[in-house]
């Protein structure tokens, strides 16, 4: 086995040796989708966020009724004309299988002409979790919406604002933007893209507004910890393929 090797760090002019794991950012075979000043608040902000999805699904289980704030907005929201009634189905049309493929694939191709493979994989692992999660919880929750269809959490919320999220790191990656900056770009995505598609699946009854916060939630929940796994699954396949060398 080959010696492990000390690198220099060279601050201020001088260089001090340091052990350091092969898989830094330096060794990277690709640029970490989720920004290492990210993970700490975007982890907190993942764990918050699975909570509100159980408190939630533990509150509304069962009754197919809505609660008082969902009755409060919807008398608001629900049944508008033209011509918002139009853009609400045309945002919906996006979290549709074939809006939401179409908005997929051109994403992934955005992702690797900009040499951005990880980013690629986590459009296409982070959509894919986030709306397979409100798939199995829908059935465990078992709130119902307009003759017994299933609604909690909302899918279409979960897979726009998972996209946005994606998107949102991407940029944040590429402008090298810090904590404060990139947290603040993320999460005004992911609530323009929750807002968007919840307020549509609202205004046309095919969810409650307490469906659409836990889609959105979902989403918060699911991307942060996706993007950690893909890294560190690239990271570890980069290190196993340096060690292969002759």
């Amino acid at each position: 086995m080959a010696p492990a090797r000390a690198e220099s760090d060279t601050t201020g002019g001088s260089s001090v040796g340091s052990w350091r794991p092969a898989a830094t950012a330096a060794h990277r075979s690709a640029p970490a989708v989720l920004p290492p000043s990210l993970r700490v608040w975007l982890g907190l902000i993942a764990a918050l966020a699975a909570l509100v999805v159980v408190g939630l699904g533990a509150l509304y289980a069962g009754p197919s009724e809505p609660g008082t704030v969902d009755g409060w907005i919807q008398s608001r929201v629900d049944g508008v004309g033209p011509p918002w009634r139009y853009l609400a189905l045309a945002t919906d049309f996006l979290g549709e299988p074939a809006g939401a493929a179409t908005l997929v694939v051109a994403t992934v191709t955005g992702c690797l002409l900009l040499r951005r493979p990880r980013a690629a994989v986590l459009i296409v692992a982070g959509t894919g979790l986030a709306v397979g999660t409100t798939k199995l919880l829908k059935p465990l929750v078992g709130r119902t919406i307009h003759d017994g269809h299933l609604s909690y959490p909302s899918g279409h919320t979960a897979f726009l604002t998972a996209l946005a999220l994606v998107v949102a790191l991407l940029a944040t990656g590429r402008l090298a933007l810090g904590r404060t900056a990139g947290t603040l770009l993320v999460l005004a995505a992911a609530l323009v893209a929750g807002a968007a598609m919840g307020w549509a699946q609202v205004a046309l009854g095919a969810h409650y507004p307490t469906d659409t916060l836990g889609g959105w939630c979902t989403a918060l929940a699911v991307v942060p910890a996706t993007a950690w796994l893909v890294d560190r699954m690239a990271d570890r396949l980069a290190d196993a393929g340096r060690q292969q060398r002759p």
